[in-house]
């Protein structure tokens, strides 16, 4: 598949000709990463998340209760790709509402990974990173809650970006946790990320947490010669498993074979960050999915009565959805909240206080997506230990970071191992610097 770079000196003609090809590959794949073929416009073909508003397509964020819902507007993003000559170019399969790391708990069925069909692609974004890894779609945008973009695209081999939150307008994305999610890109390398990511960030007046400084465009100032200085977490890198670890120590050194600074810190245990995520998290989404009742949002599934009507529709939504529901709710209730929402409120300042101390020395920091490379389709039943995948990248959203994930090389049998960057709130420039100049460094081979 062209590049995003490459697709940009393409006339009319090939572009519709590569839409075309797009979806018969896609077809051909098996990876069920699309899951509509649906064109908004014409202009460079993106694939588009399916929690995120195409006007007049039908977006269902991987659900059952959301099934004949059609867009009646634009998300904010969509108005920004097709003003830069981009379209919205097929729907992307994903977890539903975005709950989950495997995109297993799709109402379309599991996605594969182009590396291994028997492996899941991540998630929540992982149709969005099938595709671009598996040469099906140019680029992609996905969503970034805890994680959701970077952990696909690294265990799907491609770059994956999550902007600082507020940097890109978040009206028009299906809401899963108000104060944590994130629209990014999802490409074949570093360069076209900051392209895409180029073409959606903006301020938008109709996003309260949209921000109004001052936006400098990334992709006509990358440097890949910058020097750097860059921090690795040493306590971090033990929960990982040996072959990430091994890759994560080669990447330090060619970093300063680059030219880069390298200063060594720690962290506060990984464990509070899961907890403290997975407590706001859920809180925020049982307040959100509360409207999906049958009468004011969703697919409406009658009763005998109003409580039936409404436990019927309500019983549309997956396990893991469910799971969280039940989650927030319980920590929401009267006689916890204090105990844990407000707790975890709390221990997120630590959290953004210690990135900032960080960065008082350091331009970005070095750090692993997930403990281990993506795991085979069913292996995981246990909802905690998916939970603990999303160790390594969750802090960064409750801190409201941008981080950009790539590959850096692949395990014993294959399958990709990506790390990830991870800069100062509003400073882009250096995430997109910094992963450039990595890139180059590590050589990746697809």
């Amino acid at each position: 598949m062209i590049t995003l770079k490459e697709a940009l000196t393409k006339n009319k003609d090939e572009l519709d000709a590569l839409k075309v090809e797009m979806e018969v590959k896609a077809k051909e794949s098996g990876l069920n990463a699309y899951i509509d073929f649906a064109s908004a416009g014409e202009g460079i073909p993106i694939l588009i998340k399916d929690n995120i508003q195409v006007k007049d397509w039908s977006v269902t964020a991987g659900s059952e209760i959301l099934q004949g819902y059609v867009a009646p507007y634009n998300a904010t993003v969509i108005e920004n790709l097709q003003a830069k000559g981009f379209s919205a170019f097929g729907r992307a399969n994903m977890d539903e509402f975005a709950m989950g790391s495997t995109t297993e708990s799709s109402f379309y069925g599991v996605t594969k990974n182009p590396y291994g069909i028997d492996r899941v692609p991540g998630g929540s974004s992982g149709g969005s990173a099938a595709a671009v890894a598996g040469g099906i779609a140019i680029a992609a945008l996905g969503s970034d809650t805890g994680g959701s973009i970077r952990q696909p695209a690294a265990y799907c081999g491609c770059v994956g970006m999550k902007p600082t939150y507020g940097r890109v307008s978040r009206f028009g994305l299906g809401a899963y946790a108000s104060s944590l999610d994130q629209i990014g890109p999802i490409t074949q390398n570093v360069e076209d990320a900051a392209i895409l990511y180029d073409a959606i960030a903006s301020h938008d007046p109709k996003d309260s947490t949209s921000s109004e400084l001052e936006l400098t465009a990334v992709t006509e100032n990358l440097n890949s010669e910058r020097k750097l200085t860059i921090a690795v977490i040493d306590n971090y890198i033990s929960e990982a498993s040996q072959e990430i670890q091994d890759a994560y120590a080669e990447t330090v050194k060619k970093l300063e074979e680059t030219g880069h600074t390298i200063v060594h810190r720690t962290m506060a245990n990984t464990k509070y960050d899961i907890a403290t995520y997975y407590i706001v998290a859920t809180a925020e989404a049982t307040t959100n999915l509360a409207r999906y009742d049958g009468i004011r949002y969703g697919k409406r599934v009658e009763g005998a009565n109003l409580e039936e009507t409404f436990r019927n529709t309500r019983a549309q939504f997956g396990d893991e959805v469910k799971r969280r529901i039940m989650l927030g709710n319980f920590v929401l209730s009267a006689g916890y909240y204090d105990a844990y929402y407000v707790k975890a409120q709390k221990v997120r300042h630590l959290i953004t206080d210690e990135f900032n101390k960080i960065f008082e020395e350091a331009d970005l920091i070095l750090s692993p997506v997930a403990p281990t490379v993506a795991p085979k389709i069913g292996s995981n039943h246990d909802p905690l230990e998916m939970y603990k995948s999303d160790m390594y990248t969750i802090a960064i959203n409750l801190a409201g970071l941008p981080a950009i994930s790539l590959p850096v090389a692949k395990d014993a049998e294959g399958m990709p191992i990506g790390l990830q960057l991870i800069g100062k709130a509003f400073n882009e420039q250096a995430v997109f610097d910094g992963a450039l100049s990595l890139e180059k460094a590590v050589n990746y081979i697809k």
